[in-house]
């Protein structure tokens, strides 16, 4: 009985100092990296790019958008969502028609992909000089 109880209060002995002792052995991050980590930690948080082909598009509502994935993403139109051509200028959401290709940022709210700029992708095909 003796022993018994030797070996349970090691035991227990060792799970209190493992739990007393700090989860990282790394050292504090200065106040520059911090501020570094932080700003790319937001940006992945809250915004994210897709480009992809548009399938389906719901002025006003939604956009599905095939990227090359085995199924097409779906997005959520925010309100006030910018349309742009492929030097920035803002154009009429008419512009985007189905199998444009187009840039989609967008940020996440919840279980919801809400866009808040389209911006339409160069084709890489050149137009022809007229002679």
């Amino acid at each position: 009985m003796k022993t018994f109880l030797i070996f349970s209060s090691t035991i227990i002995a060792m799970i209190a100092v493992s739990f007393a002792q700090s989860p990282s052995a790394s050292p504090a991050p200065t106040k520059a990296t911090t501020s570094k980590q932080t700003a790319t930690t937001n940006t992945a948080l809250n915004a994210n790019e897709v480009v992809g082909t548009i399938v389906e598009f719901v002025p006003g509502a939604d956009i599905v958008l095939n990227t090359g994935a085995s199924e097409p993403m779906r997005f959520k139109l925010g309100k006030g969502v910018r349309y742009l051509n492929p030097k920035g200028k803002e154009v009429n959401e008419r512009k985007m028609k189905k199998d444009r290709k187009v840039r989609v940022h967008y940020a996440k709210e919840g279980n919801d992909m809400v866009v808040d700029k389209i911006q339409i992708e160069r084709d890489g095909k050149k137009k022809k000089a007229r002679e």
